[in-house]
């Protein structure tokens, strides 16, 4: 089964490219290596979590935010790469986790991009990771996710 037919048997549809905030690109493909930037939680161009968690988010609701950051990273993997059929491999990722003073449950909020990368790419979406936290994200987001792929030439 293709990546993308495993997307379509997950139900997942992806958005748009979302437009950069500042002065970047949203990814970069370079002898095979695809560099995503930073991605928020965005739903239909609007930031659907905002605030810290530990506080204003809670837990469940931040691995929400990270499963959104992760769906925004594959819409910009498939507009620079073709088609996800292309990825080899997801190798890193790293998201950034807006922490309430005191939260230490990063990694289970990054979980939610973690698992959503394993549930479309399979063993091929198993990748090295960091978990941040951080103490404010650009637009008062929650979580922000970037990613590196490796694509077929």
């Amino acid at each position: 089964m293709s990546v993308e037919e495993r997307l379509a048997e997950l139900g997942l549809t992806l958005p748009e490219v979302a437009k950069p905030v500042a002065s970047y690109v949203p990814g970069v493909l370079e002898d095979g290596w695809l560099y995503v930037s930073g991605q928020l939680p965005l739903r239909a161009g609007e930031l659907a979590y905002r605030g810290k968690v530990g506080d204003d988010v809670t837990t469940e609701q931040g691995y929400e935010a990270a499963r959104l950051c992760a769906l925004n990273i594959l819409a910009v993997a498939r507009a620079l790469a073709g088609s996800l059929d292309r990825v080899r491999r997801v190798v890193k990722v790293v998201g950034f986790v807006n922490s309430a003073p005191g939260f230490t449950g990063q990694p289970q909020v990054v979980n939610g991009a973690s698992d959503l990368l394993v549930q479309v790419f399979g063993e091929a979406g198993r990748h090295a990771r960091s978990a941040v936290g951080v103490s404010e994200l650009p637009l008062n987001a929650a979580v922000e996710v970037e990613a590196v792929f490796r694509v077929e030439a």
